[in-house]
């Protein structure tokens, strides 16, 4: 990916680092913006050129057969799927893998933390809030993939985000308005001290996206697809 990325700009980010330490297996972590043009051209390229034994996507596992099933369609990333259809679609592997909650292990360290914290009542009314509007939408990508499996109908979940980009401009202007997206969502974050249930949430799913790398790794290496907000503290859970 070097030599590619003296020329094409899109693949010149700090957001593409690669753990190669002496256990067995590599970890590359891809940080991403959402349904970027930029971003679906990056993860692309490191799929195909790092050819992982194991792709692991920041999805529920109930979400990954919905965008499996588009993927082997040929539906273009760039209409449902981003960075994720775009991974899927350029993987040699079957080893396909939602690393992101909810899930068993996800509520079982949930569980635990409400336990060690108890946060106050409001904190945790709110991050259940969003824990089950996350959950009722897994539940829908799931019953979306059997759909598309019995049927000849291929529904699709949520909505994805558009951008003054498209992938037919030129790599300089993607990467630029990419760039553009990472520095204000970044000088969003420091601006705005994160609410305790949303800071919460982050967390918990950080350290069990983590834990599920470090376990997936056992099966080879690895390329994990993650936005660019869990980017820094993945990496720092990793390097630890």
């Amino acid at each position: 990916m070097r030599d590619e990325g003296a020329t094409d700009p899109r693949l010149e980010t700090r957001y593409l680092h690669t753990f190669d330490d002496e256990r067995p297996g590599s970890v590359t972590l891809v940080g991403v913006v959402h349904d970027h043009p930029a971003t679906v051209f990056r993860v692309r390229r490191a799929v195909e050129q790092l050819s992982p034994a194991v792709l692991a996507l920041e999805l529920p596992p109930l979400a990954v057969p919905l965008y499996e099933a588009h993927a082997a369609d040929g539906t273009d990333p760039l209409t449902f799927g981003g960075e994720m259809g775009a991974a899927i679609q350029a993987a040699d592997t079957d080893d396909v893998v939602g690393i992101d909650g909810p899930s068993l292990a996800f509520y079982r360290r949930l569980t635990a933390r409400f336990a060690t914290e108890r946060p106050s009542a409001a904190t945790a009314e709110k991050f259940l809030r969003g824990l089950g509007s996350v959950t009722s939408t897994a539940v829908s990508c799931r019953l979306a993939a059997t759909v598309t499996r019995l049927t000849p109908f291929s529904p699709t979940v949520g909505s994805k985000t558009t951008y003054d980009v498209s992938a037919s401009d030129p790599p300089a202007r993607q990467a630029a308005d990419e760039d553009r997206q990472i520095d204000a969502a970044t000088a969003v974050l420091d601006a705005f001290e994160s609410p305790p249930a949303s800071r919460l949430r982050s967390e918990t799913r950080e350290a069990h996206m983590a834990d599920r790398i470090r376990d997936l790794r056992r099966r080879g290496d690895v390329v994990a697809v993650v936005g660019l907000g869990h980017f820094d503290p993945l990496c720092e859970r990793l390097e630890r």
